[in-house]
């Protein structure tokens, strides 16, 4: 009979060697999908263009209305609550400044990855564990095909340039939201809004929120080709790793976003 301190530690040590797993096959995959993107195409063999306009279209042109409508509720939601605590104090001109920062640095970008991550994310879970299940995956590979560079990449290519592309979006419908609330609402002119928005916006605002957007749309992506390939069973399994895939795309949105908070509080 074992011990409790066998049962522990091995119970740990199964933990950590599959936690160590898991980091070297997010490496591989990683590393596998950097080469097919950046290296491959210098070496005369180019990413597939057609799957990654489509890309493009599903993951980006289709979320448009969705990140559009959150982000204008988000801005009346925003500048509403900026005006009960400046009303005390009359200065609601601020409201202008503050939903305009707090749009382009933070919400702005991440409330489009959250919902990116939740619509695309999962969708590119799904549909590489669909075909993993189906074995579809390794016909692939019997017939020679990189599963990465015939999957992933097209995926990549898109969400590196789709999820800046909805955060600038999100940004100016954002903006028009809390605009539309003071302007009606609050009673404030609008030029006068857009005088005060104007002044306290600079460009390293707009400029840390693609940033960290183009950082989201990669985690997003890695994460849910990882969670698809991983896939061994059937639809249940599908299903589980696309769970997975939200909720850890998710997770790793906001260390990204931290990240890159304190990176640009140093910096600038």
């Amino acid at each position: 009979m074992r011990s409790i301190a066998e049962i522990f530690f091995g119970a740990l040590g199964r933990k950590a060697l599959g936690s160590l797993k898991g980091l070297h096959d997010t490496s591989r995959l990683i590393n596998t999908t950097f080469y097919w993107t950046v290296v491959s195409p210098l070496r005369g063999k180019p990413v597939r263009l057609r799957a990654s306009v489509s890309e493009v279209v599903k993951t980006g042109y289709n979320s448009i209305p969705i990140v559009s409508v959150i982000a204008f509720f988000v801005g009346i939601i925003l500048a509403l609550q900026a005006a009960y605590q400046l009303k005390k104090l009359g200065a609601l001109i601020y409201v202008a400044s503050l939903v305009g920062v707090s749009i382009t640095r933070e919400l702005g970008p991440i409330l489009t990855a959250i919902i990116v991550a939740g619509r695309s994310g999962s969708a590119f879970a799904a549909e590489i564990g669909s075909m993993k299940a189906a074995e579809e995956v390794d016909a692939l590979i019997s017939m020679g095909i990189n599963p990465v560079r015939f999957l992933v990449v097209p995926k990549l290519l898109a969400m590196m340039l789709m999820l800046p592309a909805l955060t600038i979006i999100a940004d100016g419908v954002g903006l028009f939201g809390g605009f539309f609330l003071s302007v009606t609402l609050l009673g404030i002119h609008p030029s006068n809004y857009i005088q005060q928005t104007a002044s306290s916006l600079m460009h390293k605002d707009v400029f840390t929120g693609l940033v960290k957007a183009w950082a989201f749309g990669v985690a997003i992506t890695i994460v849910g080709a990882y969670q698809g390939f991983k896939v061994e069973g059937g639809a249940e399994e599908v299903g589980s790793r696309t769970t997975s895939s939200v909720v850890i795309s998710i997770f790793m949105v906001i260390v990204f976003d931290l990240f890159f908070t304190v990176l640009f509080y140093f910096l600038t």
